[in-house]
């Protein structure tokens, strides 16, 4: 009984007393200013201010105190809710501040998941001749676009051939040796300096940029094998997400190492402020670093090549279905892929 006593006073103290004292030392700090309009002296609003506001510090010290930490578990059980771990109390704090978010293109705007959508082999080149020699070269690769030609391989029974001294150029292609001659594989600009490719197919890769998918170029030695197009289809809720950043006054923007017919045609499809196309992995870091002189950035992305990017960034944002290295790199995580 004494302790049921004992309860039943700390509660009615928590409800009549604390909130009577808050209110008292509310009603004092208005005293001073209504005071001196009485005695017909001016107040000086912004001095009166000061001294009230230092009152109230002073008189609830305990409401400065618990505010901050209330506001932090709240905001941390909010986000846990909605699948958005925090990992700190700053991290809460800065993505109150961002000003402009820098998505990557492949995993966060797309899902990362691309198909072979084309395939044109040159002139005198035949199509699985073409599609045997890049599956060979992609084999070992751990792009997704290497995923996506694997995948189409698969598909259509073609038995990959073995290639050696295989070297992945970041940004730029693929590099191996089969049976003694070069395999290359990569974008315009790496194929462009291995070889002359013809007019006829430049065409043809512009006109698939357009489209907004990926060219890319084969070549064995110096000769041409082909271009095979692929594409990564945008995730349903990424045009409402970035228009609700844009309706909040968040600048957006899109790092791709993609071409910029491509990319522009990708931001077009999602509502895109503002695209930086043709971005080597390592690139990303430079382009958060010149973001941050015009405001608070947060970026966002899943693979290896964004964890520089992510922790440069005021605020790292990683996709949960991404690499470790990203998630470990990001000072929030979204649990799922969205």
């Amino acid at each position: 009984s004494r302790k049921s006593k004992s309860e039943n006073f700390i509660s009615k103290f928590a409800k009549y007393y604390t909130p009577a004292v808050c209110y008292g030392a509310l009603a004092l700090a208005f005293i001073p200013p209504i005071v001196l309009l009485i005695m017909g002296k001016p107040a000086i609003w912004g001095d009166w201010i000061y001294r009230a506001l230092t009152f109230l510090v002073i008189s609830c010290p305990c409401a400065l105190g618990l505010a901050t930490p209330v506001a932090i578990m709240v905001g941390n059980g909010m986000g846990a809710k909605n699948g958005i771990l925090f990992k700190n109390a700053v991290s809460l704090e800065n993505a109150g501040r961002t000003q402009i978010v820098a998505l990557d293109k492949t995993g966060t705007i797309t899902a990362g998941e691309p198909k072979v959508t084309d395939i044109l082999p040159a002139s005198d080149v035949k199509e699985k001749d073409l599609l045997c020699l890049a599956v060979s070269l992609e084999q070992k690769s751990e792009h997704p676009l290497a995923r996506a030609i694997l995948q189409c391989g698969e598909e259509k029974q073609i038995t990959p051939g073995e290639a050696t001294d295989f070297q992945a150029l970041a940004g730029n292609g693929l590099v191996a040796n089969s049976k003694g001659k070069m395999l290359y594989g990569g974008n315009y600009a790496f194929i462009s300096r291995k070889l002359t490719v013809p007019k006829q197919m430049q065409e043809a890769a512009e006109n698939l940029a357009q489209a907004g998918k990926t060219p890319l170029f084969f070549a064995q030695g110096k000769q041409l094998l082909g271009i095979i197009a692929v594409a990564d289809v945008i995730k349903e809720d990424s045009p409402q997400a970035i228009q609700e950043l844009r309706n909040m006054g968040i600048q957006v923007v899109m790092l791709t190492g993609d071409n910029e017919r491509t990319a522009q045609a990708i931001a077009k499809q999602a509502g895109v402020d503002h695209v930086v196309a043709g971005v080597l992995p390592d690139g990303k870091e430079a382009v958060i670093r010149k973001l941050k002189e015009h405001g608070k950035v947060a970026m966002v992305g899943d693979g290896i090549n964004d964890a520089p990017a992510l922790t440069r960034a005021d605020l790292g944002i990683a996709i949960g279905a991404g690499t470790d290295v990203a998630i470990d790199a990001a000072d929030v995580v979204l649990m799922k892929s969205r």
